[in-house]
């Protein structure tokens, strides 16, 4: 899964790898821990030349009140359920990172967390569905990030990881009809990607700042430190 996610490239060097204006209600703050229910950066079908922000977490289209809503989706059955049948059709994007957070469980003892990021660089996408919860008063503009099996990396960390889009295929992605978007949705293929152990301050959404990213003394990288 992916349940927590960065963005701290400066809004300059975002706008130009993209090819992209931001364009969020209050504009764009570099975020070093960003926690379902809060906002994501990303960029839409309908808007690829728009960076907007949207709340992290899907509502499903029949809910009665907005609620939190569902923060990942697994790539190989979102067509299939109802709650992403519309998204999955016509409403992919992609989701911007500096570098996204999970948790290794290890012999039933604390969970230990890493950052995994692009070594060549500071931000990339991940796929994502958008969606909008429409309520009587109301309007929320939602995604969630879709999932797939891990790579090589990703193995020793967790048995699930964010489809990283490589960033010849992120035009693709928002362009493409949903049978060659499926065709997409594979574990992340190049090898630069890279982990290290970082340290338990970012169990808490509440610290938010470039601390969060740095490495424990005993900083684990690349592919061979993390086979068994």
């Amino acid at each position: 899964m992916c349940g927590r996610n960065s963005l701290f490239i400066d809004q300059a060097n975002l706008e130009a790898r993209f090819d992209a204006e931001v364009v969020a209600d209050g504009g764009y703050t570099p975020r070093y821990n960003i926690a379902p229910g809060e906002d994501l950066y990303i960029i839409t079908n309908e808007a690829s030349d728009e960076i907007d922000a949207y709340h992290w977490g899907l509502i499903p289209f029949w809910a009665d009140e907005p609620e939190e809503g569902i923060i990942n989706a697994r790539s190989e059955t979102a067509g299939e359920k109802r709650v992403f049948e519309r998204a999955w059709e016509s409403r992919p994007c992609l989701v911007l990172s500096s570098g996204f957070y999970e948790w290794k469980s290890s012999n039933g003892g604390s969970k230990q967390p890493y950052r995994i990021y692009r070594e060549d660089d500071p931000a990339f996408a991940m796929a994502g569905l958008w969606d909008v919860w429409e309520g009587d008063d109301e309007r929320i503009s939602c995604v969630t990030i879709l999932t797939t099996e891990p790579n090589d990396l990703m193995n020793s960390i967790h048995d699930r990881m964010p489809v990283v889009l490589p960033k010849d295929a992120e035009s693709d992605w928002l362009a493409a009809d949903p049978d060659t978007r499926k065709e997409l949705c594979q574990p992340y293929p190049k090898d630069d990607l890279d982990a290290y152990e970082i340290s338990t301050r970012v169990n808490n959404p509440g610290n938010d700042d470039p601390q969060v990213i740095e490495p424990l003394d005993h900083e684990q990288s690349g592919l061979g430190e993390f086979s068994s």
